[in-house]
């Protein structure tokens, strides 16, 4: 006998239907029964005749003594993790009459299966939910810990069960699943702006506290260069606390990248704060980037609408490094392997530090160097030019002496900086608001400074005639390249912004320049 469930698999972070068809055979002689799964399984998928024979055991029914053939149709789609084990084991019990059949096309289910019964949790019940609202199903039925996940998509009704008895029972009518009902704006809300670190409690540091402002305003990747113990990493890890809050649908696209990668914690909605990911510097280019053998999404997706921060730059790999190089031009990486190809989403800003030296201590007025010319400069070479052009600010930063950290009193609170930012945020969203598709408007347009094309740069932060000499002459004297170019009429713009200027003046230019510091060919012989 044949039968069909409704399941989804995810590709990237994009769900895709999948119709489960099992097809039983009577033994008519002696012997062992099997199970054929088609449809481009992978060896988890392959795995699942085991689980499901142990769950239907210990549920008290018996498996039949068959051959099963399973068809995960589309066949030309690549199929992968445990989450079809549900939907295969009722198909099975439908075949052999075991649950009614009548509702089983009007619901989409997922689960993984333990031996005793019980569901485990899958990976992308977010999305899946999505897809399964978009193609009409009457409600999705997943484990009960994916439920609250799931549940945040509106016009859908969404059940959770503990076992897959609790599932047959609902399809035999015997028992009453009661969808998952959750107000997601009104969640969404109530979870916003609650933050453990605060800038209040970092003692002067004003201009590494302007750059990260300005950092924020517009978007910009930011570098802090400066000895240990300077406060590089507090700072760093304060910075969501002053970015703008994320829109209901950044929080939506952010939330289905960590459902993906299966970081969404039980009972866990919706991701009200931008995420903040802060990789070893042992991390893989696989890691970095993502992919593996199950195209999972990697730690520059995971910081997608958020941070990405790598403290102690120099010692990551340099071809790990590398690989940022076009995730943060195009804002999106595509993983290619043998077997797929998938695209996520990182936009992301990139925070990174490093210490002016191998010993940490170049240029400290307080710590003598050890570090000879020659390993200072080998050491500086790990970061390629290249990489360093796509960093918007460079921030060079001292240590406050314990006399002055002891006497000074509270810093400006994150929430006074992040009104300036939000202000400047405003004014950019308004500013890109009205260009056509195409010229960064529609889905993906552009949304702050540091997202802008060369052709918006001429028609948002044109020069006057001083701040183009200005600027004429730094090219010049620092020997910056057009990608260094670019990037400090970025940065002038968000200045101009947080000032509340329409036009970018010759101190906003000023300004921005002070912040390309690095591209100074005597900057490590001077000191910092």
């Amino acid at each position: 006998m044949l039968a069909k469930i409704n399941s989804a698999t995810v590709d990237g972070i994009v769900a895709l239907p999948v119709t489960i068809e099992v097809n039983t055979v009577s033994l008519q002689t002696e012997g062992p029964s099997r199970m054929i799964i088609v449809g481009l399984p992978d060896s988890s998928v392959k795995e699942s005749h085991s689980r499901i024979e142990a769950a239907i055991a210990n549920i008290g029914l018996k498996m039949p003594r068959q051959n099963v053939t399973v068809n995960l149709a589309p066949g030309d789609i690549r199929k992968e993790g445990t989450g079809f084990d549900l939907p295969i084991a009722l198909g099975i019990l439908a075949a052999n009459n075991l649950i009614a059949t009548n509702r089983l096309d009007r619901f989409m289910v997922l689960g993984e299966l333990s031996l005793d019964g019980s569901l485990q949790p899958i990976r992308g019940a977010l999305p899946i939910a999505i897809k399964a609202r978009e193609d009409g199903y009457e409600g999705l039925i997943v484990p009960q810990q994916n439920v609250h996940e799931a549940a945040v998509v509106n016009r859908l009704k969404v059940y959770g069960a503990q076992t897959i008895q609790q599932v047959i029972d609902f399809f035999n009518g015997q028992e009453a699943l009661q969808p998952t009902v959750i107000d997601t704006r009104a969640e969404f809300f109530a979870h916003r702006g609650e933050f453990d670190l605060d800038f209040a409690d970092v003692k002067g540091q004003d201009n590494v506290k302007r750059a990260f402002e300005i950092a924020a305003a517009g978007g910009h990747n930011l570098i802090m260069v400066g000895p240990p113990g300077a406060g590089k990493s507090m700072m760093a890890r304060r910075l969501p606390s002053i970015l703008p809050p994320l829109t209901l649908s950044e929080s939506l696209e952010t939330t289905q990248i960590h459902s993906v990668a299966g970081k969404l914690k039980g009972g866990t909605g919706l991701i009200t704060e931008r995420p903040f990911q802060s990789p070893h510097h042992t991390v893989s280019q696989v890691g970095l980037s993502g992919g593996t053998s199950r195209a999972m999404p990697g730690e520059v997706s995971l910081a997608h609408n958020g941070v990405l921060f790598l403290d102690e730059l120099t010692e990551f790999n340099r071809a790990t490094l590398e690989i940022l190089r076009q995730p943060l031009e195009d804002r999106k990486i595509t993983i290619t392997r043998a077997n797929y190809s998938v695209e996520y989403p990182c936009s992301f800003m990139l925070v990174a530090s490093m210490n002016p030296c191998p010993c940490g201590y170049y240029g400290d007025p307080h710590h003598k160097c050890t570090c000879t010319p020659g390993q200072i400069s080998r050491y500086l070479s790990k970061i390629s030019g290249p990489l360093l052009d796509r960093i918007d600010i460079h921030c060079e930063i001292q240590a406050v002496p314990f006399s002055e950290l002891s006497k000074m009193k509270p810093g400006e609170p994150s929430a006074s900086i992040r009104e300036r930012v939000i202000k400047a945020r405003l004014i950019q969203e308004e500013r890109f608001s009205s260009l056509p598709t195409g010229e960064g408007g529609g889905r993906g347009r552009v949304h702050c400074n540091a997202q802008m094309t060369e052709r918006m740069l001429h028609q948002y932060a044109e020069p006057d005639e001083a701040s183009l000499n200005m600027l004429r002459m730094a090219m010049e004297k620092l020997n910056l390249s057009a990608r260094a170019y670019s990037r400090i009429l970025k940065v002038a713009r968000t200045i101009a912004d947080l000032e509340g200027s329409e036009k970018v003046q010759s101190h906003h230019i000023a300004e921005a320049i002070g912040y390309r510091n690095l591209d100074r060919g005597d900057w490590a012989e001077r000191g910092i």
